[in-house]
C-alpha cells in the first residue's frame, strides 16, 4: 500500500511534517514560557514544592498544544511550499506532468489529519487536563491559602468579599472584609494590619489576625439602626470550602463538546422557563393596564389621576419592550463561546493550509523557508489578535458566539479564496 503512493506525495509530506515538528516546538515553547512566567509570579513565589509546579505544567500542556497546533500548521505549510517553490522543485514537478492540484493534495490530507488531531486534543485532552489542573490547584490552596490572596485585589467568595492592600508574605497592609452577620445583616470590617495565621489542626479554615479593627453593620429590619465596634485585635476565619467552591463546579473548558452542548440546551430551557414566568406576570399587569386605559378615557377623571395612570402605562410599555427582547445570560454566553471554540480552533488548521499554499507559490529564488516563517508569524499574530478581540467582544456583549469565535476563520477563508483566484485564474 505504501509503495503505491506516488513518490512526490512522500517527498512533499516529509517536507511538511519536518517543518511542522520544528514550528510546533517553537510555538509550544512560546506558550510554555508564558505559563512559566505566570507560575513564577503566582505560585513559585509562594514556595510551592517543585514537583507540584511540574504537575501543574503537565496538566496545562493540552492547552498549550491546542494553541500551538493551528499556528504550527500555518507556518510549516508556508515554509514547506516556499522552500519547494524557491528551489524550483514545484516547477520540476509540473514539468513531469504533476498539476498544482496534485501537489496540493498531500498538503491538504495532512492538514485534515492535523485538524482531526487538534479537535481530539480540544475535546478530550484539554478538558481532562483542566480538571486535573483545578484539582491540584484546590489542593495547593488548602495547603497554602496565600496562593489566593494577592496585592490590591478583590476576592469574592460565597458570602464574603476581601479587598486587600499590599501583600508581603503572610502580612497584608490594609484590608476590607464585607460579609454578613448571623442575623443576615451586611457587615463591613476594616483593619490596618493583617497576618495570615499558620495552618492549624482544622485544615478546613484559614485564619487572619487583624489589628486596629473597625467594624460596622446596619440592622435591615430597623431603619437608621447602626452598630459598630473597635478592637485592637481580632481573629477572622474563612472556610476553604467557600474559597474553592468556584473551582469545584465544572466549567465549559472541563467538558467535551457534547457535554457543553447538553449544558447549553439545559441552560436555555431554564432561561426560557424563567422568561415565560415573567411574561405571565406581565400579562397579569396587562389586565391592570386595560383597566387604567378605560379609566383614562373617562372625562370625569382628575388631572392628577391622569398623570399617575400615564406613568404606570409608560412603565408597563418599557417592561413590555424589554420582554420582547430575547433573554440573555452571561454564563450561558460563556458556554456557547467555548462550544464554538472547540470547533473553530481545530478548523483553523485546515483553513491555514488553504491560505498558505497560494502564498507559498509566490516565493522567489531568494526567499525560501525564511520568508515563509516570517509571513507565517505575521499571519499568526493577526489571527491571535482577531481571536482575542472576538472572544472579548463575545464575553462582554451579547454578540453572537458564531461571529465572535468564527470571525478569524472567516477572515482566513476569504483571504484564501481571493489568493486562490488570483494565483490560479490569472
Amino acid at each position: 500500500m505504501i509503495n503505491s503512493i506516488p513518490i512526490y506525495y512522500k517527498y512533499i509530506s516529509k517536507e511538511f511534517l519536518l517543518s511542522f515538528f520544528v514550528c510546533f516546538v517553537f510555538f509550544f515553547f512560546i506558550f510554555f514560557a508564558n505559563q512559566i512566567l505566570f507560575l513564577a509570579e503566582q505560585i513559585l513565589s509562594k514556595r510551592i514544592p517543585l514537583i507540584e509546579v511540574v504537575l501543574l505544567l503537565v496538566f496545562f500542556m493540552p492547552n498549550m498544544v491546542s494553541l500551538a497546533f493551528p499556528f504550527a500548521t500555518l507556518v510549516s505549510s508556508l515554509m514547506a511550499v516556499s522552500r519547494l517553490c524557491s528551489d524550483n522543485e514545484i516547477l520540476a514537478m509540473q514539468s513531469s506532468g504533476i498539476s498544482y492540484k496534485q501537489i496540493f493534495l498531500p498538503i491538504l490530507i495532512i492538514g485534515g489529519l492535523l485538524t482531526a488531531s487538534s479537535f481530539i486534543i480540544n475535546d478530550y485532552f484539554l478538558p481532562a487536563g483542566t480538571i486535573g489542573y483545578n484539582k491540584l490547584l484546590r489542593r495547593l490552596i488548602h495547603a497554602n491559602p496565600a496562593l489566593e490572596i494577592e496585592s490590591f485585589s478583590v476576592n469574592r467568595y460565597i458570602d464574603t468579599i476581601l479587598i486587600t492592600g499590599e501583600v508581603k508574605g503572610k502580612t497584608i497592609d490594609d484590608i476590607i472584609i464585607i460579609d454578613r452577620t448571623p442575623e443576615g445583616n451586611k457587615r463591613f470590617i476594616v483593619a490596618e494590619n493583617v497576618v495570615l495565621e499558620d495552618a492549624r489542626d482544622d485544615e478546613s479554615i484559614i485564619s487572619f489576625s487583624l489589628s486596629n479593627v473597625f467594624s460596622h453593620f446596619a440592622d435591615q429590619k430597623r431603619e437608621f439602626d447602626y452598630s459598630y465596634f473597635k478592637a485592637d485585635k481580632m481573629i477572622y476565619n474563612i472556610l476553604l470550602s467557600d474559597i474553592t467552591i468556584a473551582l469545584r463546579s465544572p466549567g465549559p473548558r472541563e467538558m467535551s463538546s457534547y457535554d457543553v452542548f447538553r449544558s447549553i440546551r439545559e441552560k436555555e430551557r431554564r432561561l426560557h422557563e424563567d422568561h415565560s414566568r415573567t411574561i405571565l406576570a406581565n400579562d397579569i399587569n396587562y389586565m391592570d393596564f386595560t383597566g387604567h386605559f378605560i379609566e383614562l378615557s373617562s372625562v370625569n377623571i382628575s388631572p392628577g389621576r391622569k398623570n399617575i395612570i400615564n406613568n404606570e402605562m409608560q412603565r408597563f410599555f418599557r417592561n413590555y419592550v424589554q420582554l420582547a427582547e430575547p433573554p440573555s445570560d452571561r454564563l450561558l454566553q460563556t458556554f456557547r463561546l467555548e462550544f464554538h471554540r472547540k470547533f473553530s480552533l481545530p478548523a483553523a488548521c485546515l483553513l491555514f493550509v488553504f491560505l498558505a499554499y497560494p502564498i507559498g507559490l509566490f516565493s522567489t529564488r531568494r526567499s525560501g523557508k525564511s520568508i515563509g516563517f516570517g509571513v507565517g508569524l505575521i499571519i499568526s499574530l493577526l489571527y491571535w489578535c482577531i481571536m482575542f478581540a472576538g472572544t472579548t467582544l463575545g464575553i462582554r456583549t451579547n454578540t453572537s458566539p458564531i461571529i465572535a469565535m468564527w470571525l478569524p476563520n472567516i477572515v482566513i477563508a476569504i483571504s484564501a479564496t481571493i489568493l486562490f483566484l488570483v494565483r490560479f485564474l490569472r
